[in-house]
């Protein structure tokens, strides 16, 4: 395959990745339901967890483990930062949406109803 086709795929790749976070953001800033807010923050942190790994991949790259033939071609070794930094956003992303979620209930133990313009109306 050419040069071409593996740069084509990169950027659909990344444009994927925008695409996600555009979405999630359309679900956090428009939508009216709380719970909708909490989904589309998490679609939004998925895209960029996607965007990361994305970036860091080395195109015909070897897993970055110390193996026997590791020393002949170092180069071709990828950065597993990317991919712990990822990790470690999936694991933070997911605590915070619980917390969200939570939070969620409470406000409609509280107030009666997820929708964020009928919260704002009501007085404490």
């Amino acid at each position: 395959m050419n040069n071409t086709y593996f740069d084509l795929l990169d950027y659909m790749i990344y444009g994927t990745a925008i695409l996600i976070i555009l979405i999630g953001l359309y679900g956090a800033l428009v939508k009216k339901s709380l719970i909708k807010i909490v989904i589309g923050l998490s679609v939004v942190d998925s895209g960029v967890n996607l965007l990361i790994v994305a970036i860091g991949y080395l195109k015909g790259g070897t897993a970055p483990i110390f193996s026997p033939g590791y020393l002949a071609n170092p180069i071709k070794m990828v950065d597993p930062v990317p991919q712990a930094l990822v990790l470690t956003a999936i694991v933070i992303g997911f605590g915070v949406t619980a917390v969200a979620l939570a939070l969620v209930i409470r406000l409609y133990r509280h107030h009666g109803t997820l929708n964020i313009d009928e919260i704002k109306d009501l007085k404490w």
